[in-house]
């Protein structure tokens, strides 16, 4: 949402009701949630003594680590596209 609007919805995560107030939009905040509750629910099936606070903790630094690596992954193809513009521009 561009327009500056709050969106206000309440989502289940792992069981619990959470109010999620932000300017996305209704989809994009649908879908971080449920990717969350995906992920602590993958990582509380596999750890069945941990409680909710250390599989949320889990869920944060897995998800961290994803976004990491895909931040490097972009980099990395931004420069291969930098370098094979530079070439272009030499050969052309």
């Amino acid at each position: 949402m561009s327009n500056g609007q709050k969106t206000r919805l309440t989502v289940d995560i792992y069981g619990y009701q959470y109010t999620i107030v932000g300017t996305e939009s209704e989809y994009h905040i649908r879908r971080v949630t449920e990717m969350v509750d995906d992920k602590m629910r993958e990582i509380g099936s596999r750890n069945a003594s941990l409680d909710t606070q250390k599989i949320a903790v889990l869920t944060a630094v897995n998800m961290v680590n994803d976004y990491l690596k895909m931040e490097e992954e972009l980099e990395q193809m931004k420069m291969e596209l930098s370098h094979m513009k530079q070439r272009s521009a030499v050969n052309g």
